[in-house]
């Protein structure tokens, strides 16, 4: 019974798009991607660290609009050790990313997943926005699909930051 739960949760989260959240203690998976500034990301550069993983897109309306909102949490949890990552779906033209990195003046890490092989990684993401929560012994602790509720994700993250190793 508890399996046909999961399920039709998955599937209201998947055609509706609402704020959908998940629980899960999944080990951050093996990844590589671009940065837009040339440098290579890997999980081993997150090792230790209270991570935020946003899988998003320019053409996403949620996730453009949810971007100020992410740079609002950076800023303000930067000086704790967070770090955020604004990973690009593999549609989404290299240069629409760049553009919007350069002109919203984002803060944090952003990359581009061109092949499509870090969404599969963390579970064959499809949807965005996808919003990964990652504490320092690199376990996936929630995964939001759509915007998150913010006082709800900036409670995790102030948990998740006092936390020792």
């Amino acid at each position: 019974m508890k399996k046909i739960y999961q399920i039709i949760f998955s599937l209201i989260c998947a055609s509706t798009l609402w704020g959908c959240q998940s629980n899960t203690q999944q080990s951050m998976p093996t990844f590589k991607v671009a940065e837009v500034n040339g440098q290579t990301l890997t999980q081993d550069t997150l090792k230790g660290k209270v991570t935020v993983i946003n899988f998003w897109a320019t053409s996403c309306t949620t996730c453009v609009k949810e971007m100020p909102d992410l740079v609002k949490t950076y800023e303000k949890y930067q000086a704790a050790g967070l770090e955020m990552v604004a990973i690009a779906m593999s549609y989404d033209p290299p240069m629409y990313v760049v553009n919007f990195t350069e002109t919203r003046k984002l803060p944090f890490r952003v990359a581009m997943d061109s092949d499509g092989s870090a969404a599969k990684a963390f579970g064959k993401i499809q949807l965005t926005p996808t919003t990964l929560v990652i504490d320092k012994k690199g376990k996936i602790i929630k995964r939001y699909v759509g915007e998150p509720d913010w006082s709800g994700f900036h409670q995790l993250l102030e948990k998740s930051l006092a936390e020792k190793i």
